[in-house]
């Protein structure tokens, strides 16, 4: 860095949703780090987000077109005069010391391209049994500060602004899959860390159905446009489970054929999806009782089903591309 104390850009890009706009901003008003420039991207949002963010004094820029935060991100980082980026969403307010966490890390260990930050188990505004189930899932399985990843998310990404020129920007043609691209982008010179330095609370989705449609399309876009190298070794385990769960559904069959032998198969295969994720699952229970833990366990084991088949449904996708992709033999 080339000041004592570098100006570091937070850049929030905003669609609708300007009540939770409003708890981020606050959460940046109550940072300790002073030295910060905040600006919100308006994605053509319909809602007053524009209006709260120029109440709080913050730079507020505009996309001509919606095209979703992976524009938006770009389009903030254009305007901003930082030599840090701080990319942050709309609907996280970071703990007090997480900006001042990043400057630290990043000033003393110069091999970081991309600094990413962890959410915290808890919902931000929404506090229904759903969303307090998505706080804890995320937490385990997005940003886990629990054991070492590469994996990399921008909804809380901190990078030197002079690495950002370097690797390019946010690719704007990806929605789902654009923080694992830019992660392989990343780490062709640059190292790749998260710390548990950095948090912040997420507003989650308040209905379970909600949930698992946003699953699935992730799972199932993931999984057409996945490329070598994309996916972390510690997600494996909870693949295998989500195959154990789809062979479940079949599996219902075979006491038709096997007798009651046939039917010890699918709880067993639940069981082994369980043991997969079984760290998960303790975690719920630790942290929240038995009571939350059970609804817990109901509610995971559909999405985890559920994004199993979401990465199946991308794997025959890609399949069926491939084919029609395939010159026609003479």
């Amino acid at each position: 860095m080339s000041r004592e104390h570098p100006l570091v850009s937070v850049i929030v890009p905003s669609y609708n949703r300007s009540e939770v706009l409003g708890l981020c901003l606050d959460a940046l008003e109550e940072q300790t780090y002073p030295h910060i420039e905040v600006i919100v991207v308006d994605d053509c949002g319909t809602e007053d987000a524009a209006q709260v963010a120029a109440s709080k004094g913050v730079k507020v820029v505009r996309t001509k077109v919606n095209g979703g935060p992976t524009p938006a991100r770009n389009l903030g980082a254009e305007h901003a005069a930082g030599e840090i980026l701080f990319f942050l969403d709309a609907d996280i307010a970071l703990d007090p010391d997480a900006v001042e966490n990043a400057v630290r890390i990043l000033e003393s260990h110069p091999e970081i391209g991309a600094l990413g930050g962890i959410l915290r188990p808890e919902s931000l505004a929404s506090q229904s049994l759903a969303s307090q189930y998505r706080a804890v899932q995320m937490h385990r399985w997005w940003m886990p500060a629990h054991r070492p990843t590469l994996e990399l998310h921008a909804a809380v990404l901190a990078v030197p602004a002079k690495v950002f020129a370097e690797i390019g920007p946010f690719d704007p043609r990806l929605r789902e899959t654009v923080s694992s691209d830019y992660r392989i982008r990343m780490t062709r010179s640059y190292e790749v860390k998260l710390s548990d330095a950095i948090r912040g609370r997420k507003d989650h989705d308040a209905f379970v159905g909600t949930i698992l449609r946003k699953v699935f399309r992730r799972a199932r876009i993931s999984a057409l446009d996945w490329h070598q190298g994309e996916t972390p070794g510690d997600s494996v385990p909870r693949a295998v489970g989500g195959v154990l769960l789809l062979a479940a559904v079949p599996a219902l069959a075979l006491p038709v054929v096997a007798g009651r032998a046939g039917a010890l198969v699918p709880p067993a295969l639940v069981a082994a999806a369980m043991a997969m994720d079984a760290g998960t699952y303790r975690f719920a229970y630790t942290q929240r009782g038995v009571a939350f833990g059970l609804y817990f366990s109901g509610v995971h084991l559909a999405v985890t089903f559920t994004g199993a088949l979401g990465g199946a449904v991308g794997v025959l996708q890609r399949f069926a591309l491939a084919r029609l992709d395939k010159p026609a033999r003479d």
